[in-house]
């Protein structure tokens, strides 16, 4: 890494003074040797020409332990380019790894599934329809004439055919709709010569269930008959939502615990380096 870098050039440097003193050394002892003909001037002229080496080889490297130097100059370990850099590619394989399952966003059934063993998928694929039957609701189709009393928040009970009289599940209105079925389907119908019968529109009024412990109980499925029954006494409730969904109806955390799994291990990684390999 760039910190082991600048010890390595600071040892370097440290090499460089010692050969630049042993060559200064020689070159002093030939020159007084030189000055009383003991030793010829081409001997001389080598030890001048190590001197002048020892000193350029000083010189690189000085300059390359400032240049090693400036990279990690007033930073830390964790903000420093490469290991950013380096992170992200930890990041990115830890999630491709962690990806390669693939774990379901909620819980529920699989009511419909494409996927086959052995098939090639690719992102962004439907591969099955999961039901979380714990949170299903109920749109009920009422007539136009029917919604002159009817307003959100009051109370609902819903029958299934599938259970008969049986078991009645308590609800409520969460919305009524703003058009109706026929004015949003592929061909709708146009009135506008006047020509025409006058049939009664059904508008969907859409009614959550109260008590999830009946549908654990009495679960039920996609595309079951109900018969609904609303109770009109209160009509203290609005026609129309005064205010906005702000959180979705489903939710999930799995790709935010497998981004922090992540983090934690490129932390890890990080303590390990700068504790020279061993745990902190």
């Amino acid at each position: 890494g760039l910190y082991s870098n600048v010890n390595g050039a600071k040892a370097e440097v440290a090499a460089r003074k010692t050969a630049l003193r042993k060559a200064r050394a020689d070159h002093d002892r030939r020159a007084e040797l030189a000055n009383s003909g003991a030793i010829s001037s081409e001997e001389l002229a080598h030890a001048n020409d190590a001197l002048t080496l020892a000193q350029s080889n000083l010189a690189a490297a000085q300059e390359h332990y400032q240049t090693s130097h400036s990279l990690v100059d007033a930073t830390v370990v964790t903000s420093h380019p490469e290991v950013q850099a380096a992170s992200a590619r930890v990041r990115a394989a830890f999630l491709d790894l962690a990806r390669a399952t693939l774990v379901a966003p909620v819980d529920g059934y699989v009511a419909k599934r494409q996927v086959q063993v052995g098939q090639r998928v690719s992102p962004g694929a439907a591969l099955m329809a999961v039901v979380p039957l714990h949170g299903v609701w109920v749109d009920a189709n009422f007539k136009e004439t029917q919604l002159t009393d009817m307003r959100i928040g009051q109370t609902v009970d819903i029958k299934s055919d599938v259970y008969g009289g049986a078991v009645t599940y308590k609800g409520r209105i969460q919305e009524l709709g703003v058009g109706t079925g026929s004015a949003f389907s592929l061909l709708p119908a146009q009135n506008a010569t006047g020509n025409w019968i006058k049939i009664v529109q059904r508008i969907p009024v859409r009614v959550m269930f109260d008590e999830p412990r009946q549908l654990k109980q009495h679960p039920l499925r996609l595309g079951m008959s109900v018969i609904v029954a609303v109770d009109l006494h209160d009509r203290s409730g609005p026609t129309l939502a005064t205010t906005s969904r702000t959180q979705p109806v489903f939710r999930t955390d799995i790709y935010r615990q497998q981004l922090l799994k992540a983090d934690a291990l490129i932390a890890h990684i990080v303590r390990m380096n700068m504790a020279g390999g061993k745990a902190p």
